[in-house]
């Protein structure tokens, strides 16, 4: 979402590094391009005249003029107003401290996301250990109700029983009760949205909050609509006085300009970021761990908390034992890609490292694309365990049908046989580095490595 900013802020910068001495005029000129960089990128007018006059008010004091690498320092500075800019000063967390159940309003337009919002949101709070109840209290929209029940089926979470006859404000009440007297501990209204706000809407939307007293007021914005999610989320402020925003549809390719504004217009905190269709793909808020990555500096940490939570340590630590026996086979690598698609795309992992977000621009259609992974997961899946344990086995009737059951051809089925040969004398010699230095050479990071030290060798398709 945040390329063409990315790229026309490191053109900034790179201006910037270059220069030897700082002076109120070229530091006015980066600020200018920095201001259009901003609007390209549709960041509210206001927010993007009080922002470029902050770095410049704190860029033009004696400690930049005096530095030894003023554009380094000016580059600083955009960093931590950009950072402060979305709420990196505030309290972005989930107020759950509560006597239970603690009650969570999701609000926004019909189209937000509202309703796999809410079974995201359901399956989060689980992953803290807490038990939450998903309640569908959209009467209006066709199937509404029976959307976030199919959601709670696919989640293995408790959805209120709920009725399109029923009136809403009842819905919750009863939800709340129902909680109370049942163990559960978080209660998360799906509320019903509208194509524009509307005094029915909004009554009705009063009404629930003085029934139910939510603890937090959550509003769901979809990013795409960009400066339209800003305007919508200052109105909904207005009437119910929303306590964070949830930012769905944050992976798109729209502009990002309502992430970079809505907390300055809203004072509203954003909390939490969908990056994705699954359920699975909704992610605490960071500030800071947004603006690195604007800024191409990575963000490590987000990758290191992904991870964390969806690679089987042990499976982690089966497969490099075995590399490091030399042993590693197709049925070890299909267990690594099942693995590394746990954590996202390659193109959003590689994304998180530092510097690896403008090499992953370079090598548009170098590196394996979801399509690649996925025939060579169908290939490896067509063999016989006793061909996935030694590939050498492998013989041109075999590889025939190989190719028959995977949909794929016999030059194919070579090529992969092929690559992987050439990468397991690759690990051989890897594996000489010692213990300490084999996750280094081969990328450095644990479940991730192996795939660094496959990559090229192992995605023949496309090339």
């Amino acid at each position: 979402m945040f390329d063409n900013l990315s790229d026309k802020l490191e053109s900034v910068f790179k201006k910037l590094r270059g220069q030897g001495v700082m002076t109120e005029d070229n530091i006015k000129d980066a600020l200018r391009e920095v201001r259009l960089a901003l609007l390209e990128a549709d960041v509210n007018f206001k927010v993007v005249k009080d922002f470029v006059e902050n770095v410049r008010l704190k860029a033009v004091g004696t400690e930049v003029m005096q530095s030894l690498a003023p554009g380094q320092q000016v580059v600083r500075i955009v960093h931590d107003e950009l950072i402060t800019l979305m709420g990196g000063d505030q309290d972005n967390n989930l107020d759950l401290a509560a006597k239970p159940p603690v009650v969570l309003m999701l609000v926004g337009l019909q189209g937000a996301g509202k309703t796999t919002t809410c079974g995201k949101l359901g399956s989060w709070l689980r992953k803290q250990k807490r038990r939450p109840l998903l309640v569908p209290a959209d009467v209006y929209r066709p199937a509404a109700i029976e959307q976030l029940k199919t959601v709670g089926r696919q989640l293995n979470i408790d959805v209120f029983d709920s009725q399109t006859g029923q009136e809403p404000v009842d819905i919750c009440s009863a939800a709340v009760r129902f909680a109370e007297l049942n163990g559960f501990d978080t209660v998360l209204l799906d509320t019903a949205g509208r194509h524009q706000i509307d005094d029915f809407l909004m009554n009705e939307l009063e009404r629930i909050k003085a029934a139910a007293q939510p603890r937090e007021i959550l509003f769901v914005a979809d990013a795409m609509t960009g400066q339209e999610a800003v305007t919508v989320a200052g109105g909904f402020n207005d009437r119910l006085g929303i306590t964070g925003v949830i930012l769905s549809k944050l992976d798109g390719d729209a502009k990002g300009g309502a992430a970079l504004s809505i907390k300055a217009v809203t004072g509203a905190p954003v909390k939490f970021v969908g990056l994705g269709e699954k359920l699975d793909a909704l992610e605490v808020f960071h500030p800071d761990r947004l603006v690195s990555r604007i800024l191409g500096m990575g963000d490590v940490l987000t990758l290191v908390e992904k991870a964390q939570s969806a690679l089987d340590e042990k499976e982690t630590a089966r497969l490099t034992q075995k590399l490091k026996k030399n042993q590693f086979d197709l049925e070890d690598f299909l267990a690594q890609l099942q693995q590394i698609k746990k954590l996202g795309s390659l193109e959003s992992i590689m994304g998180m490292i530092p510097g690896m977000g403008k090499m992953v621009k370079q090598m548009q259609g170098a590196q394996p694309s979801e399509k690649e992974m996925k025939r060579i997961e169908a290939i490896i899946r067509s063999m016989t365990p006793a061909e996935r344990a030694d590939h050498g086995i492998i013989n041109g009737s075999r590889r025939l049908r190989i190719a028959k059951g995977s949909g794929t051809t016999v030059q194919e089925i070579n090529l992969l046989l092929k690559r992987f040969t050439e990468a397991q004398k690759m690990m051989k010699q890897l594996t000489k580095l010692g213990p300490k230095n084999l996750m280094k050479g081969m990328g450095g990071l644990p479940g991730l490595g192996n795939l660094g030290g496959l990559g090229k060798g192992m995605f023949p398709f496309g090339r």
